[in-house]
């Protein structure tokens, strides 16, 4: 199949099923992509909460009650300006960090 493929200039690729955890979590981050789940303030402070790697309930609970910043966390998240590893569920044990941290 390999030399088939090469033959003709098509590069041949296996590919798996996305691993369940990281797919759940950006099904679930995609729900924050809209501008609505934005509070400035929250954002504006978001950074410097997760300056250095934090639980993310950590960091949404000092940003104030997490069910007004945890939105505005999970929007930072899906747009990059927040990091974490999509590999693990969110947000029982998610570390955030500031994006390029």
């Amino acid at each position: 199949m390999l030399a088939t493929c090469a033959e003709v200039g098509w590069e041949h690729r296996l590919l798996h099923e996305p691993d369940p955890v990281v797919m759940a979590n950006v099904r679930r981050l995609a729900g924050y992509r809209y501008p609505r789940c934005l509070r400035p303030t929250v954002a504006a402070a978001a950074p410097s909460m997760f300056a250095e790697p934090t639980p993310l309930m950590d960091g949404a609970t000092r940003l104030g009650d997490p069910l007004a910043s945890l939105p505005t966390v999970f929007h930072l998240l899906w747009c990059g300006r927040l990091s974490t590893d999509l590999a693990v569920p969110l947000p029982e044990l998610s570390i955030v960090s500031a994006a390029g941290r």
